[in-house]
């Protein structure tokens, strides 16, 4: 019969314990590397977000503010689309505003 001392036992044990523990370590270390990639990446996502609806507010500007001045040209002769697709605009424009604002309002409270 082998006899194991204490001191035998204890190093025994403690071997596969610690590989167990240098491979959750590296395990710990990889999903924090994960996780901050992922934020990054959220981060731009959102961004980029912000960025496409300050460009389509710039975009619907100038498109109002183009079409509120041909319409001052007297020889120009606008028809009812220009009207209509200016109301179009401004409700498209105050449908976004309200969304937001309510998304903005939504996430102070989560």
């Amino acid at each position: 019969m082998v006899e194991i001392s204490i001191v035998g036992l204890l190093s025994i044990m403690g071997i596969p314990t610690a590989i167990t523990g240098v491979f959750v370590w590296m395990l710990q270390k990889r999903m924090t590397l994960a996780e901050k990639r992922s934020e990054a990446r959220e981060r731009a996502r959102e961004e980029n977000e912000i960025l496409m609806i300050q460009n389509t507010r710039a975009a619907l500007t100038l498109s109002e503010a183009t079409a509120r001045a041909v319409q001052r040209i007297p020889d120009a002769h606008c028809n009812g689309d220009m009207h209509k697709a200016l109301d179009y605009a401004q409700r498209v424009k105050n449908a976004q505003k309200d969304f937001l604002t309510k998304q903005g309002i939504h996430a102070l409270y989560e």
